[in-house]
């Protein structure tokens, strides 16, 4: 059984930091593109940014792109997104989500359960 497990939310000012941890089991992770999608109050779902399997090809959205840095360990089971330069409009929910392939835009089969950012002052 795939298990995707998000950590490291919380409540931070404009212009701060936060990492987000995502712990991963039941699949080779290794052989898994995977992404972070996040979604806001009231509003749908934004894919915030993508790694391929082996961690050495990153992508990622408007919105995220020069603030946002994703990562994978391999070894660790675990993707990571670091989040700097934090602005209100990044608060939202931020799901994990496995790719179906190790290609990094392939389609999500697999959530976690996310975890909450807020950036407020």
């Amino acid at each position: 059984e795939v298990q995707l497990v998000e950590s490291g939310g919380g409540l931070v000012q404009p212009g701060g930091s936060l990492r987000l941890s995502c712990a991963a089991s039941g699949f080779t992770f290794s052989s898994y593109a995977m992404s972070w999608v996040r979604q806001a109050p009231g509003k749908g779902l934004e894919w915030v940014a993508g790694i391929g399997a082996s961690g050495g090809i990153t992508d990622y959205g408007d919105s995220a792109r020069g603030r946002f840095t994703i990562s994978k360990d391999n070894a660790r089971n675990t993707l990571y997104l670091q989040l700097n330069s934090l602005k209100p409009g990044d608060t939202a929910v931020y799901f994990c989500a496995k790719g179906g392939s190790n290609w990094i835009h392939a389609a999500v089969d697999d959530w976690g359960q996310g975890t909450q950012v807020t950036v407020s002052s």
